[in-house]
């Protein structure tokens, strides 16, 4: 059975009935954002406890994962391990079916339990995703890149500044370099 997705066969319908499970297995891809997020392929670990409710199955777990991201101001890589909680229900198809007869207008949103399956993937993202940062930093006063020569500030002396001339101003300083020349009084001695 691939990754996320676990064997219910064996959980008896009966209410209060109940399944442990520990899964390795790889991350599977996008488990995060653009700028952080669990690296596709890196160790997975999950300790999970299935238990048959009237409508379906609760699912409980802890999934030990690793974040890896970088920060936004000054691009130093982040490296995180971490322990994200799951507590979903996933209800069987005849209790969404009678939901949306209700007129719920979430029912089409709720997790479903499969024939003989139960995939964890759309819990374990629900779950971490929210919980990473919209923007990281390495630090929340990481002053971040030079704007000009783009290296770390915090790395350079505090006086760090590059001489930026106005483009439209370019052709004045060349003039005035033309002038000082002619006002030099030693250029003309022999």
């Amino acid at each position: 059975m691939p990754g996320l997705v676990v064997d219910i066969v064996d959980l008896p319908r009966a209410t209060g009935s109940v399944k442990n499970l520990r899964i390795r297995t790889p991350a599977p891809a996008d488990l995060g954002t653009e700028v952080i997020g669990v690296p596709e392929g890196s160790d997975l670990a999950l300790d999970v406890t299935l238990t048959s409710m009237d409508d379906g199955v609760l699912a409980h777990a802890d999934a030990d994962l690793h974040v890896h991201g970088e920060c936004v101001r000054c691009l130093r890589v982040l490296d995180e391990d971490r322990t994200v909680r799951i507590d979903e229900l996933y209800l069987f198809p005849e209790a969404i079916e009678a939901q949306r007869a209700e007129g719920d207008e979430e029912a089409d949103g709720l997790l479903a339990v499969g024939d003989t399956t139960l995939d964890l993937e759309p819990a374990l993202r629900d779950a971490l995703v929210p919980t990473l940062p919209f923007q990281p930093l390495c630090r929340p006063d990481c002053p971040g890149l030079c704007p000009d020569c783009g290296q770390r500030l915090e790395e350079l002396p505090a006086d760090h500044h590059h001489e930026v001339l106005d483009p439209r101003w370019s052709v004045l300083a060349g003039l005035l370099e033309t002038c000082q020349q002619d006002d030099d009084p030693e250029e003309g001695r022999p």
